[in-house]
Order: C-alpha cells, then structure tokens, then sequence
C-alpha cells in the first residue's frame, strides 16, 4: 500500500505534467516540491535519485516505509511502484 508520493519537478517540466496526469488519473495524492521555486531542495531530489540532474523525480513511499524512486515519466517503473 502506497503511503506518500513526492514529485520534485521544476516550473517548465513537461514530463512532470504528464506524470501528475497519471496519478490524478489514478485518484492518488501526492506532494510537489518544486526545486525551481525551493532551490535548497536540489540536492535532495539528486540524492534520493541517486544522482540524476533531471525531473521528474518520483518517489513513493509505502506502508513499510520502503521507497520506490522513477526518473522521468516511466510508466515501466511508476506503475508497479504504485501497486
């Protein structure tokens, strides 16, 4: 069971509209962080996704507090994260 979705996206990121489509589709909620608006975020995105200099960044956390994280708009990865 999924517990938390995060998005770090920035302000002109295409594929972070298409990600937020799919889970309002969906009917999940989730937090933005919007590393354009909260620069000091930046490093957190690329962290929790193990470097990548690019959005969207998904990570969904579930109920055992274990974290699936999707770079880009990856239905092969995010669907499964969100079973």
């Amino acid at each position: 069971m999924v517990k938390k979705i995060t998005i770090y996206t920035t302000t002109q990121c295409a594929s972070c509209g298409m990600v937020k489509r799919y889970l309002d589709f969906k009917g999940m909620k989730y937090e933005l962080i919007n590393v354009d608006e909260e620069p000091g975020r930046r490093a957190e995105a690329i962290d929790v996704s193990g470097g990548a200099q690019t959005v969207p960044i998904t990570v969904v956390t579930k109920a055992d507090d274990s974290q699936s994280v999707v770079v880009g708009y990856n239905l092969q990865q995010l669907a499964p994260a969100l079973a």
